[in-house]
C-alpha cells in the first residue's frame, strides 16, 4: 500500500478514510415536520451536491490512465471518495423521499469532458484541474455549510465531504509543488 495522510487536521476529519462505515440503521426518514422553506433549502442542497460529485466522480474515472504509478493509485483513491460523496447524497436524498436531478447527466458530461481533457494534456493539467475543481467544492460546501438549516446527520455528512475535498486539494498542490491551503 502506498502512503496515507492520517492526519485529522482542522476539521477533526481523517483524511485517510475514504469510504467511512454505513450500517443500515444509519438509514433513516429525514425532514418529518420541518418547515416548507427548510426543506426547499435542503432538497436544494442535497440536489446540488449529487451533482456536483456526479461530476468529479468523471473527472476522476476519464483521469485514471493504465500506468502503474502513485499518481493514478491517488487518483483512483480519490474517485473512490467522490462515489461515496455521490452516495451519501443519494441516500440522504431518498431519506429525505427525493430523487436525483433528472439534469444529472449533463454533469456527467462535462465531468468526462474535464477528466478526459486534462488527461490529454498531461499530469500537471490533470493536477491543476483537480486543484482547481477541488477548491470550488470547498467554496461551494462552505457556502451550503452556511447558508442551509441541516439536519445534524447530514450535516455531519457535508462537513466530512467538504473535509474531504480539502484534502484533495492539498494533495494535488503538493504533487503539483504549490504550497498555500
Amino acid at each position: 500500500m502506498g502512503q496515507s495522510d492520517h492526519s485529522t487536521g482542522s476539521s477533526g476529519y481523517d483524511a485517510s478514510v475514504i469510504r467511512p462505515q454505513m450500517r443500515a440503521d444509519d438509514v433513516a426518514w429525514r425532514g418529518r415536520g420541518f418547515p416548507a422553506a427548510r426543506l426547499r433549502a435542503i432538497k436544494r442542497g442535497l440536489t446540488t451536491l449529487h451533482v456536483l460529485e456526479t461530476m468529479a466522480v468523471n473527472i476522476y474515472l476519464h483521469q485514471i490512465t493504465k500506468e502503474d504509478s502513485e499518481h493514478n493509485r491517488q487518483l483512483i483513491a480519490a474517485m473512490c471518495n467522490e462515489m461515496t460523496h455521490l452516495q451519501d447524497f443519494q441516500v440522504k436524498l431518498f431519506e429525505y423521499g427525493w430523487r436525483p436531478s433528472m439534469l444529472r447527466w449533463a454533469y456527467w458530461i462535462v465531468g468526462s469532458a474535464i477528466g478526459f481533457l486534462s488527461r490529454l494534456m498531461g499530469r500537471r493539467a490533470v493536477l491543476r484541474a483537480g486543484v482547481w475543481v477541488e477548491a470550488k467544492a470547498v467554496r461551494h460546501y462552505g457556502e451550503l455549510l452556511q447558508t442551509i438549516e441541516w439536519d445534524e446527520e447530514t450535516r455531519k455528512v457535508v462537513e466530512k465531504n467538504r473535509s474531504d475535498e480539502q484534502a484533495h486539494v492539498e494533495r494535488w498542490r503538493a504533487l503539483l509543488g504549490v504550497g498555500g491551503g
